[in-house]
């Protein structure tokens, strides 16, 4: 599949470039995004020491010495070349979660602000047609749309210092897991036993830009079993 709109590229400072795609968060959007991303990683760019990938754009971070208006160039024609890239066919990932209880001590939060009860909310929660935009904020962490906007809730006005690793939460229109023990701001509803980080082994992840995502709810002897098994 070709891609049919052309970017900006637009220098962001005197030592980076941002690619956007558009404002829109979507599916023709976001395969832009993916397909550009996973063409620099084939084939990396003269200059350039880092990429961040978001919703809409990505970011580029220039070597110290790399000349921006030559680095823009190659981007430019990084571009052009991936237009021909086939899009990389999207990973199915299920993600069991034990939702509610001292695993989600948000969810009379979310309840309040939506309407829903917690058998609403899970039952909802597991019915979105989710897809993992990017990774980031910490090593690992997916921002995952897709999510029913029946469920949105603002995220904590006071982050919390530290949540757990496999803490699933919501935030506005989206859902995510964090992969680390982390401080955050995201309302909490559940937390899977797997592992989607593993600091030995940072370029193997579990949860990958590009993957859809199933969330399957299992009860506490299921989440015991499954964290048994977690190397």
């Amino acid at each position: 599949m070709a891609l049919n709109h052309t970017p900006q590229f637009v220098p962001a400072s005197d030592q980076s470039v941002l690619v956007k795609f558009g404002e829109e968060i979507s599916n023709e959007v976001h395969q832009q995004v993916f397909t550009f991303y996973h063409f620099i990683l084939k084939m990396p760019i003269k200059g350039v020491i880092n990429i961040h990938p978001a919703y809409a754009s990505i970011l580029f971070t220039l070597e110290q010495n790399a000349g921006l208006h030559k680095t823009l160039t190659l981007i430019k024609k990084s571009w052009k070349a991936s237009t021909q890239m086939r899009i990389p066919e999207a990973r199915q990932v299920k993600i069991p979660v034990l939702y509610g209880g001292e695993f989600g001590e948000d969810m009379d939060r979310v309840s309040q602000h939506t309407g829903l009860d917690p058998v609403e909310i899970i039952k909802r929660h597991q019915g979105g047609s989710y897809l993992v935009y990017f990774t980031g904020f910490s090593p690992g962490f997916p921002y995952i749309g897709g999510m029913d906007p029946s469920l949105s809730t603002p995220r904590l006005t006071t982050p919390r210092k530290q949540v757990p690793a496999g803490a699933v939460g919501i935030a506005v229109e989206q859902t995510g897991i964090y992969p680390l023990s982390s401080p955050g701001g995201w309302n909490l509803i559940g937390q899977t036993p797997i592992k989607i980080f593993d600091w030995p082994h940072p370029t193997d992840l579990r949860v990958r830009m590009g993957d859809s995502i199933k969330f399957i709810s299992v009860t506490k002897e299921e989440f015991d079993q499954l964290k048994e098994n977690v190397t």
